[in-house]
């Protein structure tokens, strides 16, 4: 279950990565996805794959597009 401190983290990872230039266009590099993998497991404890993280990814991006 996400709560919404889970959704921050998750968002501030993304956008750190984004600005680290590991995302071309529409998706995250292979590089970049491992590092969200890597620093989410580390700041909650929680270790996701990055077919899980995709997933949520994709449903709070249609939740806002709402």
């Amino acid at each position: 279950m996400w709560d919404k401190r889970l959704i921050e983290i998750f968002y501030d990872i993304c956008i750190k990565e984004i600005l680290k230039g590991n995302r071309l266009g529409t998706h995250f590099t292979k590089d970049g996805w491992l590092k969200i993998i890597t620093n989410f497991k580390k700041e909650t404890c929680k270790a996701y794959s990055q077919r899980q993280l995709k997933i949520r990814q994709d449903t709070l991006k249609k939740e806002w597009k709402a």
